[in-house]
């Protein structure tokens, strides 16, 4: 599923499910992809709550660069693609995430698309080395509730369980989380369990991209 924004396509893979209990829209690192195993392991426990999910590419990486971009860039076309997918799956509680620059992105924009919760994976609370330049404020005006799922060696700092709803450390994990990704899964899975109706489970209807 293609979206076009004000700074050009985005990719959106979707997995959805009949009458999804809520959707969870995820994206990527500043230099990652939607298949990033942590990422996989946390849309495999929304499916299995109920939930449908909505992998994306934002338009820096489908069109091959590294960097972001500007913040308000990056922000902008987020808000213009979650309002795609609010039309195609109505009133449902939408909780948006990612990992790295997608956990940020999903931090800022998450007032204004509405969003009842965030789960950011290796938040980059500050750069390497260099603690003065913290981005806690992202983390502390979500405007909703937000799980943080960070590894303990992470050079990009861990943040403090203050500044989120809950901050979840992965013993042995650096940044990539990718040395037990399922341990995401785990910790993102009682997280969004509070928006799975109380019904039965339907099957996963995989649309792919």
């Amino acid at each position: 599923m293609e979206v076009v924004t004000p700074h050009g396509p985005a990719e959106v893979t979707l997995d959805e499910t009949g009458g999804p209990a809520f959707l969870l829209v995820l994206t990527h690192g500043s230099n990652g992809s939607v298949d990033a195993p942590d990422l996989l392991a946390v849309r495999e426990a929304a499916l299995g709550l109920g939930g449908a999910v909505a992998r994306v590419t934002q338009p820096f990486r489908l069109a091959g660069r590294r960097a972001p971009g500007p913040p308000a860039r990056q922000d902008e076309a987020w808000l213009e693609i979650i309002g795609v997918l609010r039309e195609r799956f109505g009133g449902v509680p939408l909780v948006q995430g990612g990992r790295s620059n997608g956990a940020r992105v999903a931090c800022r924009t998450a007032r204004a698309a509405g969003a009842v919760g965030v789960v950011a994976l290796a938040f980059p609370l500050h750069p390497p080395g260099n603690p003065q330049k913290t981005r806690v404020d992202e983390l502390r005006s979500a405007g909703a509730p937000v799980l943080v799922v960070n590894g303990a060696r992470d050079p990009f700092g861990v943040p403090d369980p203050a500044d989120a709803a809950h901050v979840t450390v992965l013993p042995g994990e650096r940044h990539e989380l990718n040395r037990d990704p399922a341990a995401a899964g785990r910790a993102a899975e009682p997280w969004l369990r509070k928006w799975a109706l109380e019904k039965p489970v339907a099957r996963p209807v995989r649309t792919g991209r």
